[in-house]
């Protein structure tokens, strides 16, 4: 795996405190950042103009929220690898690599499904030689209001400062093995192998905060993960 694919995108589990998603929905994105926080960082502002999605603020500290949406929209990339990949992550018309005003397409916005390239090469390339990797939803189920995984905000702070895994989707595979359903010697299946979370640990724990009030207020989307309840979104 290419050390820029690593960084491309935000991390394949994040998690969330268990806050409400019913209630307001804002009709825009844009928002003053003037209730609680630190308002005096331009960033807020910024992050509510840049925000692609309508955003639910009831009961989210907006400051917060603002700083999230310009974490993960203007420096972290997160759609980039948690939407359904390049033929989906842009509307109809808003590709900015094909020289059109960028449009993020709402309907896959942070809803996971991209699959990524095996740890190790294949050989023969027909031969599964690793377990698939593919981006998970991040957007928070309107049954909880929890992003990604139902995962606390203690277990969304574990994951950035360590890697750790809590789904385990990937064990490591026995000594001497490959297969599609484990992580070959020496990664360990333990920890997550493409989110770049080596980076994301030297965050500060207002940054880290900021994301996870930013992913408890946009929408759901049903998104292409293995097993995604069908009514995540009901």
């Amino acid at each position: 795996m290419k050390s820029g694919l690593r960084l491309r995108f935000m991390g394949a589990t994040l998690a969330v405190a268990g806050l409400a998603v019913t209630g307001i929905t804002f009709s825009s994105p844009r928002g003053r950042a003037d209730d609680q926080g630190d308002n005096s960082d331009s960033r807020i502002e910024k992050g509510f103009e840049i925000a692609p999605v309508h955003l639910n603020l009831e009961g989210k500290n907006r400051a917060l929220v603002g700083l999230g949406s310009y974490i993960v929209n203007a420096q972290a990339d997160c759609d980039g690898c948690h939407s359904a990949g390049p033929p989906t992550e842009f509307a109809r018309g808003g590709n900015p690599y094909m020289g059109q005003p960028e449009k993020v397409n709402p309907a896959t916005y942070l809803g996971g499904g991209r699959v990524f390239p095996p740890l190790l090469p294949c050989n023969p390339p027909a031969v599964p030689c690793s377990a698939a990797f593919i981006s998970r939803n991040l957007t928070p189920s309107t049954k909880t209001g929890l992003p990604e995984g139902d995962h606390t905000f203690e277990e969304f702070l574990e994951i950035l400062r360590t890697g750790k895994d809590f789904d385990h989707l990937h064990p490591t595979c026995p000594m001497g093995t490959v297969n599609a359903g484990c992580v070959p010697a020496p990664f360990n299946g333990d920890l997550l192998q493409i989110m770049p979370w080596p980076i994301q640990k030297n965050m500060s724990d207002h940054d880290i905060r900021a994301i996870y009030e930013y992913l408890s207020a946009i929408p759901c989307v049903h998104g292409n993960y293995p097993g995604e309840p069908a009514d995540r979104c009901q």
